[in-house]
Formats: C-alpha cells, sequence, structure tokens
C-alpha cells in the first residue's frame, strides 16, 4: 500500500530523467515520489497490474482508499501529474479537452522518438542526497 503517488519512469531515457527533475524543481509540496520502470517497486506494481505491462514510458500509481492504488498510463497519467505541480502548471489539464485516443496517439509518436531525441542512458542517474527521500528502489 503506497501513501503517497508514485512517477514510474524509464530510468534510461535523458527525456524521462530531465522530466522527473523538472517535477523535483516544481512539485513545491513534495507530493510526487519516483520510482524507475527498471526497479523492485514498478516490477510489484506491475505484477499486481498486469494490463500495464507493455507500457514503457509514464505511469502514476496513485492511493485509493477503495481499491488500494489506481494506475494512470500516457497522457492521462501527464495530465494528473500536472495536478500535482499546481500554479500554472495546473492549467496544461485543459489539453484533457482533447480525446484521450489522440493525445495517447500523439503522445506514442513522441514516445517512440525520445531516445533518438534525448538520448539514451547506460544506467540509471543517481538523484542527489537532497532528492534520494523521494525515490523509491
Amino acid at each position: 500500500m503506497i501513501d503517497h503517488p508514485v512517477l514510474l519512469y524509464d530510468g534510461l531515457c535523458g527525456f524521462c530523467d530531465g522530466t522527473v527533475q523538472f517535477i523535483l524543481k516544481h512539485d513545491r509540496r513534495g507530493a510526487l515520489r519516483f520510482a524507475t520502470l527498471q526497479g523492485d517497486f514498478a516490477r510489484d506494481v506491475i505484477t499486481r497490474h498486469p494490463e500495464v505491462a507493455g507500457v514503457d514510458s509514464l505511469l502514476l500509481v496513485e492511493p485509493d482508499g477503495a481499491t488500494g492504488e489506481r494506475i494512470y498510463v500516457r497522457s492521462e497519467g501527464a495530465l494528473r501529474v500536472a495536478r500535482y505541480l499546481g500554479g500554472v502548471w495546473h492549467l496544461t489539464r485543459i489539453v484533457a479537452i482533447v480525446p484521450r485516443s489522440l493525445r495517447d496517439m500523439a503522445y506514442d509518436a513522441f514516445a517512440r522518438i525520445r531516445y533518438r531525441v534525448f538520448g539514451k542512458y547506460d544506467s540509471c542517474p543517481i538523484p542527489t542526497p537532497e532528492q534520494r527521500a523521494r525515490f523509491i528502489d
């Protein structure tokens, strides 16, 4: 059972790492936690939710009193992350008026080229000591 929302991300992806760094800077309340898709926590989540086994980019796991946790993927996950950032970033939720199928199509198209555009790490970058408390192994 989780007590904070956890963003699962591709720890080898340069864009994904940059996104996590951006969120760390703008999530002033410190609501979000992070775990890589390559780690044990993500493996456990995927075991509990096999329907997301093929997703290789963003997964948001939120605590849900009724079922324990709820999973948001692709564009829906990204839009929910914007909620946690607050401020002007909350306004990005206006994108929700676009049908999810179209948002996810654009999301998937970007996901396919993210390594070519932003690079790929050989191993997951190590968070700074100050950030470490927000990461789950």
